[in-house]
């Protein structure tokens, strides 16, 4: 029974990682109309690829620490069935050329946003109700309540998408709830990058960062961060070189982080030959990826400030 468990874990992670790939690799198909370029629809799309990879990241993920609980409580499911959803309207997202709102994505980034919100509740609950309460010990062991905080990301990244097709033909200026969409995005991508470095902070910490390069996610993404909250506040009209070159290292220390991670499950006693174990107890090898999720949103923002001269 348990190896088919971990079977059946393995081909969706497998059908996961193709369809983000399938997601990041389709290339734009050519414009309809000759000459035109709308920026909202282009930032839009690279938001859907966005929220696409950190929904790859957060399934893979909540599967691995999910099936190391068991699944004692059925409402772990729930993340991932929502996951894989975000996953594949994001990829549909990524090539749909269209000025509206899709009435089946919308519907599941808002699902995916409030589960992201219903789950870190019930990772509060968990860390606090264990003798200690919100321990240090508790907060290395429990619930990691930045999980289901990405899983609420994604879905917010996505649904923010849909609201910037919305946005020219509802209003004919690229406005999200109000305010101008691009300094909302960048201050948006800004607080997502704070929170996931403060999560990798905290679990670095639990490390004892025995290895200096568990610095990086701590340094480099707030940098980014505090680059995107200048643009958000300032809105240049001149492009920010320094953040898009950031924002591109970012990207990067989310690819090399899984890597690392690879590196240390390895370290663990069997290494690889024993993966069964040592993939559950090891580091999350699908977490860093949502770095390069965030970067990317952030590209997005810059994109449609220096494209958009009212964004």
């Amino acid at each position: 029974m348990l190896a088919k468990q971990q079977l059946g874990i393995a081909a969706l992670g497998v059908l996961a990682v193709a369809a983000g790939a399938r997601a990041l690799q389709q290339r734009h198909p050519a414009t309809r109309k000759s000459g035109a370029h709308d920026a909202t629809v282009t930032a839009a799309r690279r938001l859907n690829r966005a929220a696409g990879l950190i929904a790859t990241s957060t399934l893979l993920d909540s599967g691995v620490e999910h099936y190391r609980g068991m699944f004692h409580n059925k409402a772990m499911v729930t993340p991932l069935v929502v996951s894989a959803l975000t996953l594949a309207v994001s990829a549909h997202g990524l090539g749909d050329e269209r000025k509206f709102a899709h009435r089946v994505r919308d519907p599941i980034y808002a699902a995916a946003a409030l589960t992201g919100l219903v789950g870190t509740g019930f990772h509060v609950y968990n860390i606090g109700k264990r003798p200690g309460g919100f321990s240090w010990q508790n907060l290395f062991y429990g619930s990691p309540l930045g999980a289901p905080a990405a899983v609420a990301l994604a879905g917010l990244l996505g649904y923010y998408s849909e609201r910037l097709r919305d946005s020219d033909a509802a209003h004919g200026r690229p406005r999200v709830f109000g305010v101008p969409a691009g300094r909302a995005l960048a201050a948006l991508t800004a607080a997502g990058l704070l929170a996931t470095s403060a999560e990798a902070g905290l679990l670095h910490f639990r490390g004892a960062y025995h290895d200096p390069f568990m610095f990086v996610p701590v340094t480099v993404p707030p940098v980014a961060a505090v680059l995107l909250s200048e643009t958000a506040a300032t809105h240049p009209h001149r492009p920010r070189r320094l953040t898009h070159w950031w924002l591109r290292l970012t990207a990067l220390i989310g690819f090399l982080g899984a890597g690392f991670h690879v590196f240390g499950v390895s370290r663990n006693m069997g290494g690889w030959r024993n993966w069964s174990q040592n993939i559950l107890n090891g580091p999350p090898i699908p977490a860093p990826p949502s770095f390069t999720g965030l970067a990317l949103a952030g590209l997005a923002a810059l994109g449609l400030i220096e494209e958009h001269p009212r964004a």
